[in-house]
């Protein structure tokens, strides 16, 4: 089965979003606990900092997007941005890089780590 790619900035995104709702929920759980002040509290308190957490990641991706490379993805001729040697479109999840040694080559993320060599 062939793993499904997205480009890092949405994958980001989509974590900062689960932590929201992660919060959200944890702070519900406190509710079954209202007999108790200090359970109640504690998971108020965790949910409130799963929130936190949440923005702190939003506002340092949003610190990140803004020295990422923009380039117009061959596919969809949509500007999308970019992160690291390779990544995905946002739009149509076509794979990108702006190494010339990398064009042609099956699309892995192991090419954006720094240790790795850039054919293993």
């Amino acid at each position: 089965m062939a793993k499904k790619y997205s480009s890092k900035i949405n994958k980001i995104r989509s974590f900062a979003l689960s932590l929201i709702f992660i919060g959200f929920i944890v702070m519900y759980g406190g509710i079954f606990f209202r007999s108790s002040v200090w359970a109640m509290t504690i998971f108020m308190i965790l949910g409130l900092l799963c929130i936190v957490a949440s923005t702190v990641v939003y506002f340092w991706i949003g610190m990140l997007s803004t020295k990422t490379i923009q380039v117009v993805c061959p596919s969809c001729n949509k500007p999308t941005k970019m992160l690291g040697r390779v990544d995905m479109c946002m739009y149509c999840n076509e794979s990108l890089t702006l190494d010339p040694d990398l064009e042609g080559e099956e699309f892995d993320e192991k090419y954006n780590n720094k240790t790795l060599n850039k054919k293993s």
